[in-house]
């Protein structure tokens, strides 16, 4: 297999066709009795948990009705170009609930009397905010008063250069594109005078339903600044420093949500939550307080290249959202990337996918673009993907609204290690964690498990009882507290798979002398981190082992780019063979050639399974896509949950699926990821996947009245022997749900 990073640089073009479709697994027409032969053995279906109690949908908040939203993101132009009407008419014959309306704070879209709220040129005085408004509520669409606290103007930074973001030498952070603006400071008074005199003025005038900001908080990263306030503040980008700007942010984020509930009491206030795993804000914390989670992940970047960006997302939310806060993801319609074209159309393939993600990983689909000139834009191409995708959601609204997922693997997403952590001195970065998060994504997609994300301030037994088994990718990051958790989980039957440097640090990132787990898997570092220098290590095979399967004619098996050295334990299924030279290949042979440090730590304690791997497995994976590693994390995965499954799917092809309790019974959602642009770029074409053999045990009692493709736009037969439900969908394009109404 080729080495993702290079694909990811040089794109699929720089390889034959059969060599990138052969990389993608891609999938012949199958016969649906030649589907059970295709994977690895079955594991063995354990039953769905009891069904939820039924919720009254008359005493829920509005918020948590709307299914679609829609925006239409406003330039200073469109008061003199857009066509308010046509405007209105196409959001409202999209079947959208909600539509966002620019306020905005950079420019204002009404007459505002806020000093330095500088009216747009074209504006001339007219109340383009509150027409926009009145019709959108005349054809009963929410509005969402939409506001930019981030960037000002020359006039409002010399009469206040107390609110400007400073670098180390005093000058004024400005914006990267137009110089005219300069960057504001959160920790400033601009927070606390300018935007609430906004958010006042606009709740006085207008029948808004809520207010959201933009561009703050700011996405997978934190600020930098070092205006006078934020030089008295703990430096960036360590742990006392992501205090305070959760305090901070607290303190704005309920001003502002009480401000807006002094005209109208269901009203709130809502920001940016985007970033996926390296959101900014704690999110265990803010999910407590919020009444709509916005997820802004637009587009893939070339951060994050792959496809699932968007379904990441989705898996980051539902780790804190609980089941009952409603949560968006925006999809842009225009070109997003390192290269940009915001008032341009992407390919609707790719649009297309961002959205049967959102749906799929229980999001609410929310489409946007920028720019109304000619009446709703030079380019409208957009329009009809639009249309066409919130029509089909509309017909199925029942199926899509999530009640709780139904998975059997938590993934412990460690917020402070995506942030703070930058990996070891060899590969000291930024992407670390990144690689790592994709690595092991990619692992359980390729295995086709059932997984949630679990917020590392939830692991309590009441969050983490649902899980077989709990993956800790290199969370480095673990404060005393949670390693109790991890060991409660453990002493009450649960199963752990960890890697690298997990739990070597504590919440302060100070550096523990041992493994903070080390006692629960009875390991003992032996050194500081190896990095490569050529080869990487190896693990001889000692022993036969389950997480061995498949593994023949061979004594070794690749390690990975760095390691965390082990003493040495007794009976070792995989040993280290240290790393040595690559080149010259004279020189390329190992001394020594056995070692006693182990490769792996198994460990069993009655019915509990926990397993260590010393490198930094998940991200070397994703460097290098080695069918070894592969091989190696799902045998393991499969050892720790004693090969048990909750959703058993069977069938050819690189999918990425959902299984979800719904009002009217369980929806299975399957992403068709067989494409040559996985990883790279967008999508151009789809290329269908044959059957897919569905198994699922029920509670006991429920029975089936039906199985709808939703995308098919049919039923298909199933079976139903006792509680085990088995049905197969016969084809899958880009995107398929098969939607089981119980009876």
């Amino acid at each position: 297999m080729f080495n993702r990073r290079i694909f990811l640089k040089t794109g699929a073009a720089a390889f034959p066709l059969a060599t990138v479709f052969d990389a993608l697994d891609p999938a012949p027409s199958l016969s649906a009795d030649r589907v059970a032969a295709l994977r690895d053995p079955a594991p063995k279906l354990v039953p769905l948990p009891a069904r939820l109690a039924p919720l009254a949908s008359a005493t829920q908040p509005w918020q948590q009705k709307i299914r679609r939203v829609g925006q239409s993101n406003m330039t200073e132009h469109d008061p003199a170009v857009m066509n308010i009407e046509e405007w209105a008419d196409y959001w409202h014959s999209a079947s959208a609930d909600m539509v966002f309306v620019s306020v905005t704070g950079i420019l204002a879209f009404y007459p505002s009397k806020v000093k330095f709220h500088r009216h747009g040129k074209f504006l001339d005085n007219r109340d383009f905010f509150g027409e926009c408004v009145a019709a959108a509520k005349k054809r009963s669409m929410r509005v969402v008063a939409r506001m930019s606290p981030d960037l000002n103007w020359g006039d409002a930074l010399e009469a206040h250069p107390e609110w400007a973001m400073r670098y180390k030498d005093g000058s004024v952070q400005l914006s990267g594109e137009d110089s005219r603006l300069f960057k504001t400071c959160m920790f400033s008074t601009y927070m606390d005078e300018y935007i609430p005199a906004i958010i006042h003025e606009v709740n006085s005038l207008y029948d808004v339903d809520c207010f959201y900001t933009n561009g703050w908080p700011p996405i997978g990263s934190l600020p930098e600044c070092y205006c006078a306030i934020c030089s008295k503040l703990p430096p960036t980008g360590t742990p006392a420093y992501w205090r305070a700007f959760n305090d901070r942010l607290f303190e704005l984020w309920s001003k502002y949500d009480a401000i807006t509930k002094e005209k109208k009491s269901d009203s709130f206030y809502f920001a940016n939550l985007g970033g996926n795993v390296h959101a900014s804000p704690n999110l265990d914390r803010l999910a407590k307080i919020v009444a709509w989670f916005q997820g802004d992940n637009q587009g893939r970047t070339n951060d994050d290249p792959p496809v699932w960006g968007c379904t990441l997302q989705g898996r980051v939310a539902n780790a804190v959202q609980d089941g009952s806060l409603p949560v968006t993801n925006i999809t842009a319609a225009y070109s997003t990337g390192l290269v940009r074209w915001r008032n341009a159309s992407k390919n609707p393939a790719e649009a297309k996918m961002w959205m049967n993600e959102t749906l799929a990983s229980g999001m609410i689909p929310y489409y946007h673009f920028i720019g109304s000139e000619a009446g709703l834009g030079e380019d409208r191409r957009w329009q009809e993907v639009g249309t066409n995708y919130f029509h089909w959601t509309a017909k199925h609204d029942a199926h899509f609204k999530c009640r709780g997922s139904i998975a059997n693997i938590g993934v412990v997403m460690g917020q402070s290690t995506q942030l703070l952590y930058k990996g070891p001195s060899a590969a000291h970065s930024r992407e670390y964690m990144r690689e790592t998060t994709h690595g092991l994504y990619e692992t359980l997609l390729r295995g086709r498990f059932t997984f949630d994300f679990v917020h590392e301030d939830r692991l309590d037994l009441q969050h983490l009882s649902k899980y077989r088994a709990l993956l800790l990718p290199n969370i480095a990051m673990l404060s005393d507290r949670q390693c109790q958790q991890i060991h409660d989980y453990v002493h009450s039957g649960g199963s752990i798979m960890a890697s690298f440097e997990t739990g070597l640090y504590d919440e302060n990132l100070n550096q523990r002398p041992e493994l903070g787990l080390a006692d629960l898997f009875d390991v003992s570092k032996a050194g500081d981190v190896v990095g490569t220098n050529g080869n990487a290590y190896y693990g001889r095979i000692e022993r036969q082992h389950p997480i061995l399967a498949g593994f023949t004619d061979t004594n070794w098996l690749p390690g990975a780019q760095n390691r965390l050295p082990l003493r040495s334990v007794q009976q070792p299924v995989l040993t280290v063979v240290p790393g040595f030279v690559q080149y010259p290949p004279e020189l390329a042979y190992p001394s020594p050639s056995h070692t006693d440090e182990p490769a792996v730590v198994l460990r069993e304690a009655g019915s509990s399974r926990m397993a260590w791997f010393p490198g930094d497995i998940e991200r070397t994976y994703w460097l290098t896509g080695h069918g070894d590693l592969l091989r190696l994390l799902h045998n393991t995965i499969r050892w720790i949950t004693h090969d048990e499954s909750i959703v058993h799917i069977q069938g050819e092809g690189f999918i990425e699926f959902f299984a979800w309790e719904t009002n009217p019974g369980y929806a299975v959602h399957l992403l068709n990821y067989t494409n040559p642009n996985t990883y790279h770029g967008w999508m151009q074409s789809i290329y269908p996947l044959g059957p897919q053999a569905v198994s699922i045990t029920l509670p006991v009692g429920v029975k089936v009245k039906f199985v709808e493709l939703l995308s098919a736009g049919h039923t298909v037969p199933f079976r139903l022997v006792g509680q085990l439900l088995s049905f197969t969908i016969p084809r899958v394009e880009d995107y398929e749900v098969a939607a089981v109404t119980l009876g």
